[in-house]
């Protein structure tokens, strides 16, 4: 794990998955390559504040591009889209969260998964080094806003 900390913001992120520039993780699963299961940063979900719903709306094994709405989810601050962050089959969303929302912030980088995909992980995609120059520069542009509001 690589400790993050910038302003009042701070994290632990898994060395070993890719990250997105819109804020969403990929890990494959050890037993079955080519599986991706995907879910949101914790700055992510920071961003969103304490989540209400959610749904995904492919249905069974759907093919999906990058980019795709794929559903949406709602949090106390905002209700926002889901975009896949993978091309390849919908393989299905996490069913444990349909009992428990919270997993997405009490565990999100393990059982707080939002959906998986069979295929490959967007090409941007970025290792923790990278992420962290990506939250770095938008942490950056919303301190910048916050000074030119003042």
């Amino acid at each position: 794990m690589l400790e993050y900390k910038r302003t009042r913001f701070g994290t632990r992120l898994p060395e070993n998955i890719l990250y997105t520039r819109s804020h969403y993780w990929l890990a494959e699963a050890p037993n079955e390559p080519g599986l991706w299961r995907v879910g949101f940063t914790k700055f992510a979900l920071r961003m969103l504040g304490d989540l209400v719903e959610f749904q995904l709306e492919p249905a069974g094994k759907t093919e999906i591009e990058i980019g795709a709405r794929i559903g949406w989810i709602e949090g106390f601050k905002a209700v926002s889209d889901i975009f896949s962050v993978a091309r390849g089959q919908f393989a299905g969303s996490n069913p444990a969260l349909r009992d428990d929302i919270t997993l997405l912030e009490s565990d999100p980088y393990g059982r707080g998964w939002l959906y998986a995909v069979h295929g490959t992980p967007e090409p941007e995609a970025v290792d923790v080094h990278g992420y962290v120059g990506i939250l770095d520069a938008t942490i950056d542009k919303m301190l910048a806003n916050r000074h030119e509001e003042k």
